[in-house]
């Protein structure tokens, strides 16, 4: 695939709906997302949650370490966004749509299944700064809409659209595959997430793999 860049210095609200920059709309998915984050987090009580558990669940140690890959995964969001935003932007609206398919399936499960998990240690028996980070992930993210893992899916998606690249040298693919199996543990290990979650986000990153990257009624091929 050849890559497409706009050039940004041109952008202005007068023609951000022109061919060049109409994909930055995408980026309203986003809005829209965190919307129903802020709605299913605060306005579904959780007793009212189904509570996802398996018995791999129980044979996962706790290791503080997976908190390292867990909060990588933010800056491997933002970074593959951002750089296929300005590089390269048919990659950039495959990775855009591929979250949003995602998003917008877990989002229904969360608002017609509500989920949550009870698997967080009450106490760590090794306090340290990692302990101390997987302590700060969970004040402010709850143990609510967990099925599927986001991460998990995002992650997904990434690799796949990484690995298509053929601008992409193998060493950086490599890396990409082994973070992204490091951030999938990581959301079993530091108990964000039951093994449960994970697997239901590999499905749905199936759907979502077919849709963008298969042939589909749905949603044609993708073109500037």
């Amino acid at each position: 695939m050849e890559r497409k860049a706009p050039d940004y210095r041109k952008l202005r609200l007068g023609n951000i709906h022109t061919p060049e920059f109409r994909h930055l709309f995408l980026l309203l998915g986003w809005v829209v997302y965190f919307i129903l984050y802020f709605v299913t987090e605060n306005l579904i009580p959780a007793d009212r949650c189904h509570v996802i558990h398996c018995g791999l669940d129980d044979r996962i140690p706790f290791c503080e370490w997976f908190v390292i890959p867990y909060f990588l995964w933010y800056g491997l969001v933002f970074g593959s966004l951002l750089y296929y935003l300005l590089k390269d932007v048919e990659r950039f609206k495959q990775l855009q749509i591929f979250i949003m398919i995602t998003q917008a399936v877990a989002m229904i499960f969360y608002i017609v299944y509500p989920s949550r998990q009870d698997l967080r240690p009450e106490t760590f028996a090794d306090p340290n700064l990692l302990t101390d980070l997987v302590g700060w992930l969970y004040s402010f993210d709850t143990n609510t809409g967990v099925f599927p893992s986001l991460h998990v899916a995002y992650s997904l998606g990434l690799a796949s659209v990484w690995l298509k690249d053929d601008h992409a040298s193998a060493v950086w693919k490599t890396f990409v595959v082994v973070m992204v199996v490091l951030i999938c543990l990581s959301t079993c290990f530091i108990k964000q997430h039951s093994a449960l979650d994970g697997f239901c986000a590999a499905g749905v990153s199936l759907i979502a793999e077919g849709l963008v990257f298969g042939k589909s009624y749905w949603l044609p091929k993708l073109r500037n």
